[in-house]
């Protein structure tokens, strides 16, 4: 089958589905990343998405093996770089990875250019297609939560200074198009703003937020800004199964494989944890809604999941991640299906009972 693209920028055209990479050095191993990448390459996927901190859980032992594996993938396989958008990011302030330039402390020029000058060495490639602010400089509720305090804002690096820094790396040729991820309405604005009143900053094409049938808060502001802007900021939606929720297998009697994510770093993955909580009966109730409309009209979850996110105007790419190649397929095979309003209906009055559950 044919994957549909879409067009990032006029410049930029990439599949709608983006292969996520952050399980390659943790649970997949080396060969088992490059035999998905074959099959993801094979299946008309162009986009790969990672990031410096990756795999997750984050540990020192492991941080860079996703895009270190992702580039010898380029090289052993002998695939044209013209044919592939790699993406990948920058670490926000952290102060828990330590081993990422002591932190990280900031998204300063200098941590900017460091992390993409590894990112470049890591990845053996002369460029990166997107570049991405993985989460804010600044405080915000972020990972599950949803209330912003003001009692925990901090000094932070200016939206310039950012602007700034990977402005100069576009234009040393390292770097072609930037985005954010993690971010608010306001944050959108501001750097849209800043590149605005200076022409000499890129301008930022994308947002990568979670968006999913269990959270849809993209469309509370977020759509709004990316629609209205005269060159229209693309929606690069991560999570579309919700960590794999959405497909049903933590409901099975038995919880779920042993290997499935949140049952292998059960207590080591905070930020998955956090928001993608088993233990709250409303989402549970959510998900047993949403896999009952996909049986009542004969789709796959998996499916109903994936076309939902795919139907989005806004959504560019859905970024998903695989550690089987069944579960690849799985995936691939979702953008054969559509959605009718019934359908559209029913599952919004299932987000009407439960709306965003997994903010």
């Amino acid at each position: 089958m044919s994957i549909p693209v879409s067009n990032l920028t006029p410049a930029l055209q990439v599949s709608k589905l983006c292969f996520g990479t952050m399980t390659f050095g943790e649970q997949n191993s080396l060969s088992e990343s490059f035999n998905l990448l074959d099959k993801a390459f094979d299946s008309g996927i162009n986009f790969f998405d990672s990031a410096e901190m990756y795999p997750v859980p984050q540990r020192a032992e492991s941080y860079g093996r996703s895009e270190e594996y992702f580039g010898r993938w380029i090289r052993e396989r002998k695939v044209a770089r013209h044919r592939l958008v790699f993406a990948t990011k920058v670490s926000g302030p952290s102060g828990q990875m330590t081993w990422i330039r002591g932190g990280p402390t900031s998204l300063d020029s200098r941590n900017i250019k460091e992390a993409i000058d590894n990112s470049l060495l890591r990845a053996q490639t002369d460029y990166i297609d997107l570049y991405q602010v993985h989460w804010p400089d600044r405080y915000v509720p972020m990972f599950g939560e949803t209330d912003y305090d003001p009692a925990n804002q901090y000094n932070h690096v200016s939206f310039e200074e950012q602007l700034d820094a990977l402005g100069r790396a576009v234009d040393a040729g390292k770097i072609r198009f930037i985005g954010v991820s993690n971010e608010t309405p306001y944050g959108v604005m501001k750097f849209l703003q800043a590149a605005e009143k200076n022409p000499a900053y890129p301008r930022i094409i994308s947002v990568q937020n979670s968006y999913n049938l269990l959270c849809r808060n993209f469309d509370s502001g977020l759509a709004e800004c990316c629609h209205l802007e005269s060159y229209r900021v693309k929606l690069l939606a991560y999570s579309p199964l919700a960590m794999g929720l959405l497909s049903g297998k933590y409901l099975l009697p038995d919880g779920g494989a042993a290997d499935a994510r949140l049952n292998l770093f059960r207590g080591r993955y905070s930020e998955g944890e956090s928001r993608y909580n088993l233990s709250n009966p409303t989402i549970r109730e959510a998900i047993k809604a949403y896999i009952s409309i996909a049986e009542r009209y004969d789709i796959h979850p998996v499916s109903l999941a994936i076309a939902f996110v795919l139907g989005h105007p806004l959504v560019s790419s859905a970024i998903f991640g695989a550690t089987k190649l069944w579960q690849l397929e799985q995936v691939v095979s979702a953008c054969e299906v559509k959605l009718n309003a019934e359908i559209i209906a029913d599952i919004d009055e299932v987000h009407s009972r439960f709306p965003n559950p997994c903010s």
